[in-house]
Formats: C-alpha cells, structure tokens, sequence
C-alpha cells in the first residue's frame, strides 16, 4: 500500500492532492479515497477499535460511497411479518443467524464482535470467519435489528439474513476452489515429478549441466502457481492461527512449503545444492486431497439434515373459505390455513389432517421406508409424501418452525458441543504443533552443529512428516459421519457428547405407556357405583378426556365394547351426583391436567376428576377399589367413585427383541405411573430385572436418582409430559416415538421413527464412534512416534515425509466414512 492508496480499502485515491477525505488512525492522518471510506473509518476509531489497522492482514473492501443514505434501508428488517422468516425466539430475546459480506481475515471477526459486544442490548455475538457467518443474540425492547445491521455497515461489512438454501450454494462454492486447486497441483506434481524423477534415477542419461539447470528451472516454474494459488489454502490458515497468538497445523506446512520453495530457488539461481520441487508439489497436492476428502465427507453427513429443506416444495394448494383453491408460496402459510394435497403430491408444511386417508411416505425423516396411514386428527410434517389419497390439512406450524427446520437447527447446535475426547485431541494438536516447531529447531540446531550439509532437508523432512493433520481430523472426522448414519436411520442427536456417554452407560429406565406400548388404549372392564347410569358416566368420562392429549384418551373417544358394568356399593355416589349426568352432551370449564395424576374439570357446576386413585379418590374411598385392583382409571365426583375402569395397552411389534438385545449388556429397569399389577403383568414375560408402577413424576425422578447415587450410568427413554423431570435428570435421554414437545426438549436423543430397535443401534453406532476414534487417535499418535525418530536421524526424505503424513491423513478419513456403511 503506498501513500496514495486509501488506508481503509487500499485502492488507488483519485485525486491525492485534494486532501478531501482523511481522518487521524495510529497517530498518524490517513488519506481514504470517498466519503463511504472515511465514514467507516472513524466509526472505527470512535469506538476504540484502532488495533484492528494492526492486526489485519487484508485490506478491508471498498464502503459505500452512499452509505449514510443506505442506512435508512435496513429499517425494513424490523417490519414483524419479514422478521417472521428468519428471527428465532430465545426466551425474551431475539436470535437470528447472519451471512456477512466484507470478510477478509481473522481480524474482520475480532472486530465485528468488539464492535457488537460494545452496543446496549446485544446479548450474544460469535462470527465464524470461515463461514462468513455470525449468530447474534439481542433483546428487543433495547435494540432493533435494524440497527444492529447499520452497525455492521458503518464498520465496512454487510449483513443479511442466512437462509438454509444457501448451505448448498456454499459447499458448491467450496467444491470449485478445491477441485481447482487440487486439479492444477495434480497436473504439476505429474510434470515435475516426470522431470525430477528422470533427473534422480539418470533415465536421461549423461546430460550436460547447462541441460539439468534447465530442467530445474522449468520445474520451478511449474511449482511456482501450485505453491502461489494451490497452497494459498494453508498460509490462510496459519495467518489467522498466528495473528490470534496461537498455533495449529497450518504453521508447520506453511513453513516447511516456503522453507522448500525458498531453497529450491536459492539452489536453482546460484546452480548449487539440492531441488525437491517434485516434494513441494507432492505434499501440497497430498495435503489437499486429504481435507477435500474431508471437506467431502462432512458435507456427505452435514447434507443428510442441512439439506432436508429440498424435501419441502415450494408452493402449496390453499384450500380458501369458500372452497376455492388457490397456489401460493409454502413459506407464506400461516397457522390455521387450509391446504389440500393430492396423490403423489410432497406435503408442504406441517400440520393436522381434517378430512381424507392417505399412506404417507415418512422415511425422508424417520428412515421408516414402509408408509404410514394418516386420517383424521392424524399429523403430517412438510416433506413427506402422499401415496395413495386426498388429504386436507390445518397448519399447525409455519415453514420456520416446521419439523425440517427443527432438526436442522437441533443438528448444528449439536455440533456446537464437542465430547471430551475432541476437546481433548483438539488441545492435544495445539501443544503437539508446538512441540514439532521445538524438536524441528533442535534437529537443526544439532545437525547445524554437526556441520552436515543436509541439517536444513532433515528439519524439513521432520516438519512435514510430523505434521498432526491426522489428528486434527480424527474426532470430527467418526463424529460427523456417525451423526450422518443415525439421521438416516431417523435418530435425531440434540449434543454431539451424548454419543460419547452412551457408551458408559449401564442401567436403562423405561417408562411403559407410549414406549414399551403402542399407546393405543382399549377398555376391558368397567365398574359403575350403584345409581349412576353407565353411558351417562361414560359421556362425562368423554367430555372430560377430549380435553386431553393423553393417550388414554384415544381409549374413550373410540367405540367401546366391554362387559356388564359391576356395582360397587350403594355409598359410593354422592347424593345429587346422578342430577349432574343427566345430559349426554357436556360443557367443560375450568379444566386442569396434573402431569402423572389426572384432569379434573367443572361440567353443570360440579367438579369431576378423573386418572389415578391416589390422584382422584379420597382416602375414605380407597377400601372400595381393592375388589377390583386391575382397574387404573377412576372417574369421581369430589372425590368419590362414580366409575372406575380398566384401561389396556399392548405392546410394540419390537418390544420383546429389542430388549432381548438390550438386556445382554445393560440392566432394565420399568418405571411407570400405572398400577403395579398392570406392569408386572406386562413386563412378566420381559427381561426386566425392576418393575415399579404407580409413581408420579416425582417419584420416578427420584428412582433415577438413586440409581446414580448407587453408581449406575442411567439411560431413560419416555414420551409423556409426566416423563420431563426424569429425562432431564438422566446421563442420556431418549424422546421414544411420537414424544411430546415437552419431552424432546429434555432429551438427547429423539427418535423420529416409531421403532424400538433404534435404540440397540444407536448403541451399537456409540460403540463404533468411539472405537474408530480411538482407532484414528492411536493411528496419528503412533505414526508420528513411529516416524519422529527416522526424521530427526536423517533417514527420512522429504518426498517420503510427504507420503507418509499424507496417507496417515487420507486413512483416517477413509476409516471415519467406513461408519456410513455400517
């Protein structure tokens, strides 16, 4: 940059003379080159954020010249319809995802979250440089986005709103530049290793000295574009480790590249000394071939979840209030519309079946091939395709809430959390770079000491076969292509370091209803008080479960055929309670659902309750229901027994093999809020070594609790609202089947499917992730051990280095994707 070039872009100003745009930066007045420039460059330092000039190693891009003018255009981010697609609820504050233009280098990042950090009401701010992307958290009533968006401008860079679409667009991006590089350093590395190789092994025969300084001048020119553009990759990489105070694996590539390139061309020019241009390009295109490879695979499972949008069409068929149909954009759907889809038709949005029977093809979520029969008040999810019928569908969710969406984000938060065993390997390669720099200055030390001509090729040759690029890929390497496997197979991961305590784990609590059962409730048996009419009771047991989303209550809104009700006893109905029955139509009010007890509810002015006998019959009622200890269900009128019923499930297809498996290495455990008889009947047949009924929520979590204390490792997998406490409270938790939202939100691990036998292969996929990183871990650290001392004697080439650090790279990649197969 020279004196008349801009200082803030680092373009050629017009007019140097004119003296028109400068400020003071460092202590020194800068010239800038327009209006736009200046604006952002006193921003800068108005804010304090001089060091920013320093530590940069680009330029930043040119502003706007109109950028003054351009603020007031980003007032439209804060309309609430717009916001709608893209700003995410956190609690009280807002969070939204954004793509940022104007990046250049680490030192853009630092910037960025200093400047955000500095602004009254951002709570949150992370840039990921790499990405070009920042994930903001702010509170509304202090700041709009608006103006967290002309922040950003006023500092030289422009955010916008990151859309999913994008992910793809990026990796293609990504794709290009790599085969690029890759492509040019692979034609190269063939021609200079064709020359080099002729000139090593003399197959040109007694050539004149005039004829092999040629050659080594065309083969500097040949390596010069892949050291330049084909190598830029790793001395990015190393500038930002370097210009943050640290290290990583991209130092001691860069070096060991220029410290090659940098001798070649002193011994080509003073035509004395050794040339390894055919081990610079060999490295260079080894090097590069390995992180595409893992550049590939993590796109290969990053696009399993990222890319589930594709699944979800465009448009919709709007059902409108007169019955007239109309297209429209599925991401304009709002809660409560109507849509229809046809047969062979994608479902657009998420939402409640209100008319037709379909099989719907559900294995782009759940890995389920087999279609599942959908009809009235049944869910649908956009994506998901209608086989063989009309169905009609309310919207329940718009498209940025969808179930996609939600599993998207989930899997990006769940790469956000790293096991130990990467935290480790991470802090791992940091002291191990360190350590290579160290015992690559002593091994020149030594040899420099030792007057051997060869000490700068054997520091080389040391820094390159060292090199921990393995290592750094081992861990994220098995970990993405496992989480790649599992959402295949419908097993959705909310934390990446679950799979990691999955292993440890010894014990697994089930609860019964909804997980070992299909929770689909039948009624066998009933028993009626004397002088309660049984289809008045039943209609008030109707009115009160259709209030409720509880299981059982499928069992009394479907027809119903049992035995003669039996009487209980003359005193069992309170006086009066007959006049409350009369009607077979009942309005409900002040309804209330307690999690692992019941609902209660006011029908003509008198309250009913209904659930369990400690939650719904009082203490004095209790002798009555020992005549008939099956029954789970008691409907009572303040407190006393009206009817009582008893209220079956059946198992899962699955559930006998599943545990067979489960039980062959784990202890089984059946918590469950059913009475005891019901679950010890159940779980008879079961490999089940503890089976406890009627608990409450509390008491399950306190069950749980005291299995750790005893010092198990404790899964538990439920579905129910009354399961919340107890899934928080376990070392994993699984959300089993169609769980509700509350239940997902405390567990680990969601299966989207409605199968059992995931579980035994989630396990199993645990188990394999840890022994293949391991695996990769004992490779990389092995190698490097094994190789260190052939390096630092002597015995290694470069060129062998070479090979050798690239194979152990590309081998622990091709171990991690063999998860995919499994």
């Amino acid at each position: 940059m020279t004196k008349h070039d801009c200082y803030h872009c680092g373009l050629p100003i017009a007019s140097p003379d004119n003296g028109k745009f400068n400020t003071v930066i460092l202590g020194q007045q800068r010239d800038m080159c327009c209006p736009g420039c200046l604006a952002v460059a006193e921003a800068i330092v108005n804010n304090g954020l001089e060091d920013y000039y320093q530590f940069r190693t680009e330029p930043a891009q040119k502003s706007d010249d109109g950028i003054l003018e351009t603020l007031d255009k980003l007032k439209v981010y804060d309309d609430p319809s717009l916001q709608e697609e893209f700003v995410f609820e956190e609690g009280q504050d807002k969070q939204i995802q954004l793509t940022l233009e104007g990046i250049t280098c680490a030192a853009c990042g630092w910037l960025i979250e200093k400047q955000l950090s500095k602004v009254e009401g951002i709570k949150q701010v992370a840039v990921n440089v790499q990405e070009r992307r920042a994930l903001v958290t702010w509170s509304p009533f202090q700041i709009k986005l608006s103006q967290i968006l002309s922040t950003l401008k006023r500092i030289g860079y422009v955010g916008s709103p990151f859309h999913p679409d994008e992910h793809e667009a990026s990796y293609k991006r990504e794709q290009k530049t790599f085969l690029k590089k890759l492509g040019l350093a692979g034609i190269m590395t063939m021609q200079v290793m064709m020359l080099m190789t002729g000139l090593y092994f003399d197959w040109f025969g007694a050539i004149e000295l005039e004829t092999r300084q040629y050659f080594y001048w065309v083969a500097l020119t040949l390596t010069t574009p892949v050291v330049l553009y084909s190598g830029s990759t790793f001395y990015m990489g190393a500038a930002k480790a370097l210009s943050a105070k640290t290290v990583n694996m991209d130092v001691p590539v860069t070096l060991a590249i220029f410290g090659t390139y940098i001798a070649g061309i002193r011994s080509t020019v003073l035509e004395q000394g050794e040339v390894y241009f055919e081990s610079i390009c060999m490295f260079i295109f080894l090097l590069l071939l390995s992180r595409f490879l893992e550049h590939r695979s993590r796109h290969r499972a990053a696009q399993i979840s990222a890319n589930m949008m594709q699944y979800v069409p465009v448009s919709a068929t709007k059902v409108n209030p007169d019955g007239s149909l109309t297209e429209c954009l599925a991401k304009q759907l709002k809660i409560d519309d109507v849509v229809l889809v046809k047969p062979g038709e994608t479902v657009p949005i998420d939402g409640v079946v209100t008319d037709g029977n379909a099989a719907v093809d559900e294995s782009m979520l759940t890995g389920e091939f087999n279609p599942v029969r959908k009809s009235n008040s049944s869910p649908v999810y956009g994506g998901t395709v209608c086989q063989d019928g009309t169905l009609t569908i309310t919207v329940t969710q718009t498209l940025k809430n969808a179930l996609v969406n939600q599993i998207v984000r989930l899997q990006a938060s769940a790469m956000a959390s790293k096991p130990k065993a990467a935290q480790i390997a991470d802090n791992f390669s940091r002291y191990f770079v360190t350590a290579v720099l160290l015992i690559s200055a002593l091994t020149y030390g030594f040899w420099a000491y030792q007057g051997s001509d060869e000490a700068f090729w054997i520091t080389i040759s040391v820094l390159v076969a060292t090199c921990p690029c393995a290592l750094g890929l081992a861990t994220p390497s098995a970990l993405t292509c496992a989480m790649a496997k599992l959402n295949r197979q419908g097993i959705l991961l909310k934390r990446a370091d679950a799979l990691e305590q999955i292993t440890d784990i010894d014990t697994i609590a089930l609860d019964k209803t909804g997980t070992l059962t299909k929770g689909k409730f039948t009624i066998s048996n009933a028993w009626y008080a004397d002088g309660v009419d049984s289809d008045s009771a039943l209609s008030i047991a109707r009115a009160l479960e259709s209030r409720s989303e509880h299981p059982i209550a499928k069992a009394f809104s479907e027809g119903i055929a049992f035995s003669d009700g039996v009487a209980l006893s003359e005193s069992s109905a309170s006086s009066g309670s007959t006049d409350a029955i009369d009607s077979t139509v009942h309005k409900v009010t002040n309804f209330t659902v307690t999690p692992g007890g019941g609902i209660s509810g006011e029908i003509n002015d008198t309250l009913f309750s209904m659930g369990s006998a400690a939650f719904s019959v009082h203490e004095s009622q209790l002798k009555l229901i020992e005549a008939f200890p099956s029954a789970n269900v008691f409907l009572t009128v303040k407190g006393r027994i009206m009817a009582a019923y008893e209220v079956k499930d059946s198992l899962r297809e699955d559930t006998q093999e599943t545990l067979d498996i489960l039980a062959a290495s784990h202890t089984l455990a059946v918590l469950s809020g059913d009475t005891q008889q019901n679950v010890d009947a159940l779980t008879a047949p079961l490999p089940i070594s503890t089976a406890k009924g009627g608990l409450t929520p509390e008491q399950k979590y306190e069950a749980v609790q005291a299995m750790q204390q005893s010092g198990a490792k404790v899964m538990m997998m439920g579905d129910g609202i009354n399961d919340a406490p107890v899934l928080a409270s376990a070392d994993v938790a699984i959300a089993v089947g169609n769980a509700t939202d509350v239940a997902k939100t405390a567990a680990d691990v969601i299966l989207l499917g409605d199968q059992l036998l995931s579980v035994p292969e989630l396990i199993r996929t645990a188990h394999q992730v840890k022994q293949k990183i391991r695996q990769n871990i004992g490779w990389s650290v092995g190698y490097n051990v094994l190789i260190l001392p052939f390096a630092v004697s002597g015995l290694l080439s470069p060129w062998m280095a070479v090979v050798g650090m690239s194979l152990s790279s590309i081998i622990v990649v091709t171990n991690s994707t063999r998860l995919l197969s499994k």
